[in-house]
């Protein structure tokens, strides 16, 4: 991660400014109104919350990673960077509480999809308290030209830690051990334009839809080398495959994008967009192929190999791109055309696994821990559709997101019944 991270002890100056890492820059550039890039996150809990006391917990986590307490400095148009402008106290009321009505969760997941909060406001993140009859939803909005989903999460651990006054310390990640056949596993060239997903049946309006269910977490045998990680990435391929064969589409390579967070998990953890981006192929032989032991078995492989290999966040042309050798006004130009002529060559789709949630989310006696973590990514055009998926108390919990110029909501039912059906072959095939 490439942006400054204050400690908590440090006092934070309002002239304080950051220039725009990659990530941040190439957001900026590429923001569309029709699409809001947005990540949307829901912590459920069986209780309910003190709303003074939320609101405390919430302006005292946002001090306490003042990375998130910050807008983007006014500047000409042939200025050379974007900069972060840090501030001491927010802008705005980042934090509200809708009336308990019958469909308040379904508007509040509509606001996260269409209503961006804006840049030019500290912090530009917010969070809406839903009550209902079986406890509260903690759902957090963000601007994903600022923050990304783990460090979303990070925030929301210190807010849980503030409010109930426990341990929200991450548990250790799981060790992995090396794999001598990882370095001479061939992976499958990425050239050349990959599949893209089969349009279904598009809604009239712009903007994302969504499905989120929850799953059992797939079974794997006492000394497995794959992963719940590589499960999923199995599943995501076969079912777009199915879907693909399903609407007549040709067979082709199926690429999918995965998020790598090699950050630490603590309270010092870097606050910002700090993923960076692999791409996982499979050929149209290896989906046809009823060998799945196989296929999870190469798939373990092939992302323990791209995960060790260092690479830049977006890769290298993206530094290029925002290196300060014209305008931004110029490069923002540049950088749109470019991201369209490279349409065709996009990831066919997105799979972000944030594992296991690392943090208890223990908000205390009344509100207690939470049950489930649904969190989702943008599903801009070309690529179109995410899938995102967090393990909360024994169980998987998914999110389909789309963009309505490529699905509907009964597109979007059918995929996440489709991820089902192949998570849970993955799970039977296995050796």
């Amino acid at each position: 991660m490439t942006a400054l991270q204050h400690r908590p002890e440090e006092p934070i100056r309002s002239s304080s400014r950051i220039p725009f890492p990659v990530v941040d820059e190439v957001a900026r550039h590429c923001h569309q109104d029709a699409e809001p890039e947005t990540v949307h996150m829901e912590i459920h809990l069986p209780g309910r919350l003190d709303p003074a006391r939320l609101r405390q917990a919430f302006g005292k986590a946002l001090h306490r990673h003042p990375r998130t307490l910050m807008r983007e400095t006014p500047g000409p148009w042939y200025r050379r960077r974007y900069e972060w402008e840090l501030t001491a106290e927010p802008d705005v009321e980042a934090i509200r509480f809708p009336p308990p009505e019958q469909d308040a969760l379904r508007h509040a997941r509509e606001r996260a999809l269409d209503c961006v909060p804006p840049l030019s406001a500290s912090p530009p993140i917010r969070l809406e308290a839903v009550s209902g009859d079986d406890g509260t939803v903690l759902l957090l909005t963000v601007n994903h030209t600022a923050l990304d989903g783990p460090a979303c999460l990070r925030v929301m651990a210190t807010m849980a830690e503030l409010y109930g006054g426990r341990d929200n310390l991450a548990a250790a990640p799981p060790v992995r051990t090396s794999d001598p056949e990882r370095d001479a596993l061939p992976i499958p060239s990425t050239w050349g334009p990959p599949a893209r997903v089969a349009p279904g049946t598009p809604a009239t309006s712009p903007g994302n839809g969504l499905i989120v269910t929850e799953l059992t977490v797939p079974h794997r045998p006492k000394g497995s080398r794959y992963t719940v990680n590589d499960q999923l990435m199995v599943a995501t391929a076969l079912l777009i495959a199915h879907w693909n064969r399903e609407h007549g589409v040709r067979p082709r390579t199926i690429r999918i994008t995965m998020p790598v967070d090699d950050r630490p998990r603590d309270a010092d953890m870097p606050i910002g967009n700090g993923t960076r981006l692999v791409e996982v192929p499979f050929t149209p032989n290896e989906l046809d192929a009823t060998d799945l032991p196989g296929l999870l078995h190469r798939t373990t492989l092939r992302t323990r190999a791209l995960k060790s290999r260092p690479r830049p966040q977006l890769g290298y042309g993206a530094s290029l791109l925002t290196a300060p050798w014209a305008p931004v006004a110029a490069r923002a130009a540049l950088t749109r055309g470019l991201r369209r002529a490279a349409a065709p060559w996009t990831s066919t789709t997105l799979l972000s696994n944030i594992g296991r949630i690392p943090y208890p989310m223990d908000f205390g006696e009344e509100a207690g821990r939470a049950h489930a973590v649904w969190y989702s990514a943008p599903a801009r055009m070309p690529r179109g559709l995410t899938f995102t998926t967090a393990s909360t108390a024994g169980r998987l919990h998914l999110c389909v997101r789309w963009s309505r110029t490529l699905l509907g909501p009964g597109d979007g039912a059918h995929l996440r019944d489709l991820f089902e059906h192949y998570l849970h072959t993955t799970e039977v095939t296995a050796p």
